[in-house]
């Protein structure tokens, strides 16, 4: 999951208000019930102790939602007299939460965005490429990939005589350098924006052109698409069907060998609950106190939480830096935090995690995840 969005809320002190809220208003009284609705969150909010600023932040947003076309759900975090983050859902919550706490809880947030990846789109022709990043919160165009335009192209009728072959020969030396050029840029942009997968579509022997020219790692999670035109106006409909098939099969991939990596470095069910492992083969920390030692040392690679995780809530102790966390309060105090203060586990390990740059996925249910809901594949062990 893709979480890097969440930085700004991680740049601040706190404390926080965040706020999860049902938003549609398919019924008549709509307009009543919304009014309802911002009265318990005031008081909510009120009765937590919330700054009047921070409130007043919160209300004044709310205030402005628009009567038509809201998104199923919200999520506003705030601090001050400002609202730092509201991002629609593209679910409701299953119950309201007003919280006013030491870090934005952003911990339903794993659940209600979804495990979109961020996805890198290449629309590709014979005359370059126009790229695009979609991720779970919305689309950005990140320009185009021009290549050597071929005075030729759309000639249908060639010269049958001794130059039909230099014709053609520099019709296809044309198509290679914008292949080049398109996969140049493609290589170039990856690091700057992060994704987890690219979709090459368009022009079929183009795309295999570029697909061709990219290094291993990218092409280990790029896919075709046939159904996307680099036409302005294009249907992307059948495209889209195939961007959240490659997404979601991606996802379920990923997660398979995260879990793996995960049971082979925690070792036989029963053993190594509270400490990480190192089997050789990969490296494991499973319950709250191994991965919170895990994350001050910055060992996590990949955070698990499990969609219904028992331990979530515990409380740990935090400091103002994004590793300063430990499980008891004399422990935050030895590496050097001089006032601790409690914060949610899965929060602070959140926040760790995002400011690491760690992948965090969700185990869902039905499927077997670390004990008490919380786990970690490490990069290294002690």
């Amino acid at each position: 999951m893709e979480l890097g969005f969440l930085k700004p809320l991680f740049d601040r002190p706190g404390p926080w208000a965040s706020v999860y809220i049902e938003t549609t208003r398919v019924t008549e009284d709509g307009a009543k019930l919304q009014e309802l609705r911002n009265r318990s969150v005031a008081g909510r909010l009120i009765d937590a102790d919330a700054d009047a600023a921070t409130v007043k932040a919160v209300m004044d947003r709310l205030a402005h939602e628009p009567a038509s076309g809201s998104p199923p759900g919200r999520a506003l975090f705030a601090t001050g007299d400002e609202v730092v983050l509201d991002l629609p859902l593209a679910q409701p919550p299953p119950t309201e939460e007003v919280t006013w706490s030491t870090l934005p809880h952003v911990a339903p947030l794993v659940v209600l965005r979804g495990e979109e990846p961020a996805c890198l789109v290449a629309y590709i022709d014979r005359t370059g490429a126009d790229l695009e990043l979609r991720r779970a919160h919305g689309r950005e165009s990140l320009g185009q990939a021009r290549g050597k335009e071929w005075q030729g192209r759309g000639h249908r009728s060639i010269p049958e005589d001794r130059y039909e072959w230099h014709y053609r020969n520099k019709v296809e030396n044309s198509g290679d350098e914008t292949a080049d050029i398109i996969a140049a840029e493609l290589v170039r942009q990856w690091p700057e924006n992060d994704p987890s997968l690219l979709v090459l579509t368009g022009d079929a022997r183009e795309r295999k052109a570029v697909y061709g020219r990219l290094p291993q790692h990218i092409q280990a999670v790029a896919v075709e698409a046939g159904s996307g035109a680099r036409q302005p106006g294009a249907s992307t409909s059948a495209l889209d069907a195939q961007i959240a098939e490659a997404c979601e099969r991606h996802t379920r991939e990923r997660l398979q060998t995260a879990l793996e990596r995960f049971r082979v470095g925690r070792g036989r069910p029963g053993e190594h609950r509270v400490s990480s492992v190192d089997t050789g083969f990969g490296q494991a920390a499973e319950g709250i106190p191994a991965v919170v030692d895990a994350a001050r040392k910055h060992q996590v690679a990949t955070l698990l939480i499990d969609r219904n995780a028992s331990d979530a809530g515990r409380r740990v102790w935090i400091g103002p830096g994004v590793d300063d966390v430990a499980v008891q309060r004399g422990d935050a105090r030895a590496v050097g935090v001089m006032e601790p203060e409690e914060a949610r586990a899965d929060d602070a390990l959140l926040r760790a995690a995002v400011a690491a740059n760690c992948e965090v996925l969700v185990v869902p249910e039905g499927m077997r995840g670390p004990a008490g809901g919380v786990g970690a594949v490490l990069r290294w062990s002690d």
